[in-house]
């Protein structure tokens, strides 16, 4: 029996990850999941709560983690719906991002979600994207990459990124956030950001997504 083909793409915020994970997934046929998008879910929830930042009271965090009915619909475009509620647009807000960041560090909320995360690709594989989808989720894939960018370029992204949605935001905010989670991913205690010797290192700062689809899809395919 084939074993469905899951590729993990992980790296910091802007440097691309889910546009190059979007168009590698078409390219290869899998399904494209967002796992950061679900933990921008808890922290839209967290926040519909009433709990502010920063986090005093993780095990509140878990405890709504578990009553909600979270829903990913995979596909040409990946829909997330919480208790039924579409939020695929509510969780790009700016203020999310802080949220993503801080429920992502509570080890019952990234347990919750790492078990969805590897039931989904179980099913029919899929181009995976996040911040430890080939230390934790999926640490055997044979195809792991580390997409960068230089954090001025990151931010510049971004920036624009948020404009476009009608979020805008200067960009020195933006680096000086972008800068702060780069800080707290790569040391929170619970499955920080690492770059380690089983990925291939990916830098897109002076290239398009598409060129950047296409160099993975080439090394995927070259060791299928």
């Amino acid at each position: 029996m084939t074993r469905p083909v899951i590729v993990a793409i992980d790296g910091p915020s802007g440097a691309g990850k889910s546009t190059v994970a979007k168009m590698l997934a078409e390219r290869l046929g899998v399904p494209y999941i967002d796992t950061g998008a679900m933990y921008r879910a808890i922290g839209l929830a967290a926040r519909r709560s009433g709990i502010r930042l920063p986090i005093e009271e993780p095990e509140a965090v878990v405890r709504l983690t578990q009553s909600l009915s979270l829903g990913i619909e995979t596909g040409a475009r990946m829909r997330v719906t919480v208790n039924g509620e579409d939020v695929t647009e509510a969780i790009r807000e700016p203020e999310i991002s802080r949220y993503a960041s801080a429920v992502s560090a509570i080890p019952g909320v990234r347990r919750r979600l790492v078990a969805e995360q590897r039931r989904l690709a179980a099913e029919s594989g899929g181009v995976m994207e996040g911040r430890d989808i080939g230390t934790k989720v999926f640490p055997d894939t044979p195809h792991k990459f580390f997409l960068t960018a230089p954090l001025p370029v990151r931010a510049r992204r971004r920036a624009a990124e948020l404009d476009a949605r009608g979020t805008p935001q200067s960009q020195a905010d933006v680096l000086a956030e972008m800068e702060k989670r780069d800080f707290d991913d790569a040391n929170r205690a619970e499955s920080p950001l690492t770059c380690d010797e089983t990925y291939v290192l990916v830098d897109s700062g002076d290239r398009d997504a598409p060129a950047v689809a296409a160099e993975i899809e080439r090394r995927v395919r070259g060791s299928m």
